[in-house]
């Protein structure tokens, strides 16, 4: 008996990304790792040491967000009262990264939140990230999350906000009804 409605089709549906995929599979093999690690450790010297290092894991990951916590707090209220936006670069978040891997039971994550940590590392890992960012928002197109958000980062020379639209003379489309301007 039929109903009249379409059949859905296998095709209907959006593909999986890569990352969906294969993120389940990733966090799989790390918590392995990080069990098998803790265990040859624990053989190699005793389940004791294992519990200290763990320990001393999560104090020093906290002491480290509170560190940051702090830091980031300053320079937001600091750039309040000077009228601008908190500085670029202060690597507060990368430094919050690293103190939560360091609170997470495990010895590969504790590296990780060490290396963290390193001034240089966390200046090699913004600007990584500060340029697949920008990358990403100039492949995006109108009408996306990606366009919206490009809407709303027009700056003027000296730093600030300038609320606004971008409008793009580009060959071939058909020129649309304007765009309302963002408002907060």
């Amino acid at each position: 008996m039929t109903t009249g409605a379409p059949t859905p089709s296998s095709s209907a549906r959006p593909p999986h990304s890569r990352l969906r995929t294969f993120l389940p599979l990733g966090v799989a093999a790390w918590l392995v790792l990080e069990i098998w690690l803790l265990t040859v450790v624990a053989g190699a010297a005793s389940g004791f040491t294992v519990f200290l290092l763990l320990l001393a894991g999560f104090v020093l990951g906290a002491v480290v967000i509170k560190r940051a916590g702090r830091r980031a707090f300053q320079n937001l209220n600091e750039a309040l009262q000077r009228g601008g936006s908190p500085s670029k670069g202060s690597g507060n978040g990368l430094m919050m990264l690293g103190g939560l891997l360091l609170m997470i039971p495990g010895l590969i994550s504790d590296a990780v939140g060490l290396l963290l940590l390193i001034p240089p590392v966390q200046k090699a890992l913004s600007r990584y990230a500060e340029r697949t960012f920008d990358r990403t928002l100039r492949r995006a197109t109108p009408g996306t999350f990606g366009d919206a958000f490009q809407q709303a980062r027009i700056h003027r020379p000296d730093g600030k906000v300038v609320q606004g639209e971008v409008i793009r003379d580009e060959p071939g489309t058909a020129s649309q009804e304007p765009r309302p301007p963002l408002t907060s």
